[in-house]
């Protein structure tokens, strides 16, 4: 059983269409807007119902995909929107746990600082979005995030209160931050390869 592209067709890669309203874009909107649920849920405390929405998130980061491929829906704004949504996601759950105290600070500065980077390299080479796929490292970097983060709201939920999961999570964040940095790393790198090789096709056309 395929987990990483899982639904995608057996005999090759899905076909890419041009269409808005699809079925995993809908999914990618709606994530977009649990993201400020998310927040106001943790700056408020309340860390129940925050688990459950931060685990639709991470569901859906999954589903979204899925569901392109095996609809064979595919759409180019889609993979724009999907990472960032990652992205987002990623950056106000960060802020959220620092603001609310449950996390420590390196947790956003590990996040933002090489969002940051990538964002101006991405603008000062591209002008927009570098539209490159995304990487094993940066699907590994997703999956532990979005495993640690519910692991350091459950930890604070009253029935686990004083039991390891908290350090486990923050084990887990810890090392999804490390991912992070390596994947964002391979990206820079991949922006810098790709913004040589149109160079190169311009100085030859």
């Amino acid at each position: 059983m395929r987990l990483i592209n899982a639904g995608a067709p057996a005999h090759g890669r899905a076909r890419v269409v041009d269409r808005f309203w699809t079925v995993p874009n809908v999914i990618t909107l709606v994530r977009f807007l649990l993201v400020p649920v998310f927040f106001v849920l943790m700056v408020r405390q309340h860390f129940g119902w925050a688990l459950v929405v931060l685990a639709v998130l991470g569901s859906t980061d999954w589903v979204d995909g899925f569901v392109a491929r095996r609809l064979g829906q595919v759409s180019r704004i889609g993979m724009i929107l999907d990472p960032l949504a990652d992205r987002l996601a990623l950056i106000i759950v960060a802020i959220a746990f620092v603001a609310s105290g449950i996390a420590p600070l390196w947790l956003i500065l590990a996040i933002l600082i090489p969002d940051a980077v990538l964002l101006v390299v991405s603008l000062a080479l591209f002008r927009n979005h570098p539209d490159l796929p995304v990487s094993l490292m940066g699907k590994a970097r997703t999956a532990i995030l979005l495993v640690g983060a519910p692991l350091l709201l459950l930890g604070h939920l009253a029935v686990f209160r004083d039991t390891p999961v908290t350090t486990v999570a923050l084990v887990l964040l810890a090392i999804g931050c490390v991912c992070h940095v390596l994947a964002s790393a391979g990206y820079l790198w991949s922006m810098i390869r790709k913004f040589q090789s149109r160079r190169i096709v311009d100085r030859a056309a």
